[in-house]
């Protein structure tokens, strides 16, 4: 009995939401019908599209399938029950076995959609109404999956360390989001590889600032060397010049004493002829003096003795 209790509630919660069990088959007659569609309408494009993505936020672990427990962590972000989000679950998983692969996701919200179209007009106001309030809520569901990728992918950087090794990330960026939203099962590959690669950078970037540390190291062990070289050589060229200057006095000291000793040996020959002259010049009046007797030669006396002292 519990089994066709468990039909009977899908049935119900089917019914709600407008679907019929054979409206959400995945078939290909009915897929090459809405490719037709798609081709033939903007809107329902577009709309398709947000369905994908939509689905891409679903399956945050890139499994290509929704199981229940996904459809429920969107309890927080729709403003939706949980019950609701599992009336809606119930209705696109058509076949009853517990995941939505993207084609029955896709197929049964576009069904869920465009089902109507052929509807009366209130039935057509109805339906569009409830298409504007999904796709508003949906919209809603994308922006907040928008920013909550740029906080996941800042999270990322920042735990690799992005910012150490990296000026500009956009590039990086621009290809994680891609590959979220397209090929979400590379994911995790792509961090591993950045994972590496900025491991790798970083440890460029230690191992040149090592480098750098060791050559400032020895530029200032080679400037301290020179500087004391410097040093040592003013010293001796110091200690040099003053030795110089000491040799220059004494010999110009030595020459001075010999120079003065010269002189007083010089002094004392002249002291001795000055004292030679006086003799001779006594010597030579004595004997002259007895030979002249008259006044007049006096004067003749007088100046050659002057002529002798002055000469």
């Amino acid at each position: 009995m519990a089994a066709p209790e468990k039909r009977a509630i899908k049935g119900s919660r089917k019914a709600r939401f407008g679907l019929k069990g054979s409206e959400v088959n995945t078939k290909a007659p009915e897929d090459a019908q809405w490719s037709e569609t798609r081709e033939q309408d903007p809107g329902k494009l577009d709309m398709l599209k947000k369905a994908q993505e939509f689905f891409q936020t679903c399956d945050t672990e890139g499994k290509g399938f929704i199981a229940r427990k996904d459809m429920q962590r969107l309890h927080n972000e729709l403003p939706l029950s949980l019950e609701d989000l599992e009336d809606v679950f119930d209705t696109l998983d058509a076949d009853g076995n517990g995941f939505l692969t993207p084609e029955e996701f896709t197929c049964g919200f576009s069904h869920f959609f465009f089902s109507q179209k052929n509807s009366n007009s209130d039935e057509e106001g109805a339906q569009a109404q409830e298409e504007k309030v999904y796709q508003s809520r949906w919209e809603e569901v994308i922006d907040s999956r928008d920013e909550d990728e740029e906080d996941q992918f800042h999270m990322l950087m920042d735990k690799l360390g992005a910012q150490k090794v990296l000026q500009d990330e956009s590039d990086i960026k621009q290809l994680w989001v891609q590959l979220k939203k397209d090929e979400p099962h590379l994911l995790s590959n792509f961090e591993e590889f950045l994972s590496r690669i900025f491991y790798q950078l970083q440890e460029a970037h230690k191992e040149k600032d090592e480098l750098e540390c060791a050559l400032k190291k020895k530029i200032a062990t080679y400037d301290e060397e020179v500087q004391n070289l410097y040093e040592e050589m003013e010293q001796q060229i110091k200690n040099e010049k003053e030795q110089f200057l000491l040799k220059d006095m004494k010999r110009f000291q030595c020459q001075s004493q010999e120079l003065e000793q010269k002189l007083v040996s010089k002094e004392q020959e002249l002291e001795q002829l000055v004292q030679k002259q006086k003799r001779v010049f006594h010597s030579a009046v004595f004997k002259i003096v007895p030979v002249l007797h008259s006044y007049t030669s006096l004067p003749l006396l007088y100046s050659l003795g002057h002529a002798l002292y002055f000469p």
